[in-house]
C-alpha cells in the first residue's frame, strides 16, 4: 500500500435490504473519520453490480435479501475480483448460514 493508499478512508459498500438498518449502519460508520459509505444496495444484484461500478475496499454483506442472497452474491463478486473483502452481515449464527458465506468467500 502505497503513502496516499494509507491516508485515503475505508471505502465501504453496504448491501442490506432492510432500510432502517442500512441506514442505521451508515449513520454508525460516518461517525468513523476514516471510513466512507460510498454505496448502499437493498438487494444482492445491485450490491454486484454497485461493487463492481465502485470497487469498494470492503462491503458489509447480508446473507438474506431479495432478488439474489448474500451468498450468490459474494461468489458472484468473488468471481469479479478474488481480492475482494467481504464482511457478512446477519443475524443468523447458525452453521448453514454462516459457513456457507465463509467458503463463497467471505472474510468474517
Amino acid at each position: 500500500m502505497n503513502q496516499a493508499q494509507e491516508n485515503s478512508p475505508i471505502q465501504v459498500l453496504i448491501a442490506e435490504d432492510h432500510a432502517i438498518v442500512r441506514d442505521g449502519i451508515s449513520s454508525l460508520l460516518a461517525t468513523i473519520t476514516d471510513i466512507d459509505v460510498i454505496g448502499e444496495a437493498a438487494n444482492g444484484l445491485l450490491a454486484v453490480a454497485m461493487f463492481k461500478r465502485l470497487q469498494p475496499d470492503i462491503v458489509l454483506m447480508d446473507l438474506v435479501m431479495p432478488e439474489m442472497d448474500g451468498i450468490q452474491a459474494i461468489e458472484e463478486i468473488m468471481t469479479y475480483d478474488p481480492d475482494a473483502r467481504i464482511l457478512v452481515l446477519t443475524s443468523f449464527a447458525t452453521d448453514d448460514k454462516v459457513f456457507p458465506a465463509l467458503k463463497a468467500g467471505a472474510c468474517g
